[in-house]
């Protein structure tokens, strides 16, 4: 039986923490490729990237693999592609190096260690592998359609301990940073005087299966101005930490560990290095569910790690969404060049209003979980995914660009009529 009282602990990170500013760098690169694509009239189904990015003092290293536009390749006198020793076309490195700049910018980062206007990029990106490519073209297992772009698992869980029905301890962990990013970019007060990099985490307390109050908070944030200490700094950020746990209790004994390490005006890539991708478990559930282990960041959604979690949180939000349980876990898993998925698994934790093995059958029936199907039913062949880079990719309101498409439960009909069939 799952336990009822007990505490648990999140972590988020911000939008300027050195792995944050990595993610929104291969996602823009993604961003660019589609949106190239729209703009040329490419095929948005044949756009391919798989970008990872490292930060450091004044230095970014774009690389990958990607099938873009041929507007995105060097060109010579003639207007011909570029080719490699291997005969492959050359990326041009302009557009690439202005999305991260860009990016760099938005984040806010102006300091002498890494600068928008100043720090190096260099982008490896080549021309996809043919090898790789033959295999997602066309799947082994359904005719002119795509495969996986990788095997491995992926898991969606959804609860109702929140409004988007997220697992409390990330929801309000992310709030917390959200809040203190806009505050900073906005000029609020001395709130201003905040830089990019911070972390939060929240530990919370359950009894009876529920959130009912927060026992820990941490923030590590950056600050601009070096006179700061601990207490000045618990001042100006206090008052966004209640504002983001909202009704969520502060327990009377509730500990604060505001900048433990005491001042932190050096942040962000000059501080640390940054690398895509090493932020999971951030940018999912917190810990309070599986993870697959792939990264989302700078890879196109024909690459299940991305498209599939995305399909696996959209069909756990709608079970919940439709009274079907109180919390699902559903895992999928696929091989590469394959476009059916292996297996399905639904885990309703006891809280399940129908068997398992119905509600595994019904999520199979409602949605079509190929790559193709996936892309397709969520629409997401756009450039959708900067957004996603920090704060999480799971609990966010789906946007008008389509953005977060995942996150409706217009889903929730198909499925009771599914259940009801099958029951």
């Amino acid at each position: 039986m799952a336990r009822r009282n007990y505490l648990f602990t999140s972590e988020s990170v911000s939008e300027g923490h050195p792995d944050k500013v990595c993610d929104r760098i291969s996602d823009e690169i993604v961003d660019l490729v589609y949106r190239e694509a729209r703009k040329t009239g490419t095929d948005p189904w044949s756009v391919r990237v798989a970008c990872e990015t490292l930060t450091t003092t004044n230095r970014v290293v774009i690389a990958g693999e990607v099938r873009v536009p041929q507007t995105l390749f060097k060109k010579d006198k003639q207007g011909n592609p570029v080719l490699d020793a291997a005969g492959k076309p050359v990326i041009a490195p302009g557009r690439f190096r202005s999305a991260a700049r860009r990016a760099i910018r938005d984040i806010g980062y102006e300091q002498s260690g890494f600068h928008w206007k100043t720090a190096r990029v260099d982008v490896l990106l080549h021309a996809q592998s043919s090898d790789i490519a033959q295999g997602v073209d066309n799947s082994a297992d359904r005719q002119g359609e795509e495969g996986a772009g990788d095997q491995g698992i992926m898991f969606g869980y959804a609860c109702r301990e929140t409004p988007d029905l997220m697992p409390a301890p990330i929801y309000y962990s992310h709030k917390i940073l959200e809040l203190l990013a806009a505050a900073r970019k906005s000029g609020e007060g001395e709130a201003a005087r905040l830089g990019p990099d911070a972390k939060s985490q929240v530990t919370v307390r359950y009894r009876d299966g529920e959130p009912t109050q927060v026992t820990q908070i941490v923030l590590s944030t950056q600050h601009l101005d070096e006179s700061w200490d601990q207490a000045k700094v618990r001042q100006v950020v206090e008052p966004y930490i209640r504002e983001a746990l909202g009704d969520l209790a502060i327990a009377p004994d509730c500990k604060w560990h505001i900048n433990p390490t005491g001042k932190f005006v050096v942040g962000g890539p000059d501080g640390d290095a940054g690398l895509t991708g090493r932020k999971i478990v951030v940018d999912t559930y917190g810990g309070a569910a599986p993870h697959g282990g792939g990264a989302f960041s700078g890879k196109d959604t024909t690459k299940v790690d991305r498209s599939a979690a995305y399909a696996a949180r959209y069909l756990a939000k709608n079970v919940v969404a439709a009274g079907l349980a109180e919390r699902c876990t559903i895992q999928l898993a696929y091989a590469i060049g394959v476009a059916e998925p292996l297996s399905i698994y639904v885990d309703t934790h006891g809280t399940g209003k129908v068997d398992e093995p119905i509600l595994e059958q019904a999520v199979g029936a409602a949605m079509d979980l190929s790559p193709s199907g996936i892309r397709r039913h969520l629409d997401l062949n756009k450039p959708i995914y900067a957004k996603t880079a920090a704060y999480g990719h799971f609990g966010r309101k789906p946007g008008r660009d389509g953005s977060f498409s995942w996150e409706k439960t217009d889903l929730k009909k198909p499925l009771l009529e599914r259940v009801k069939e099958l029951s």
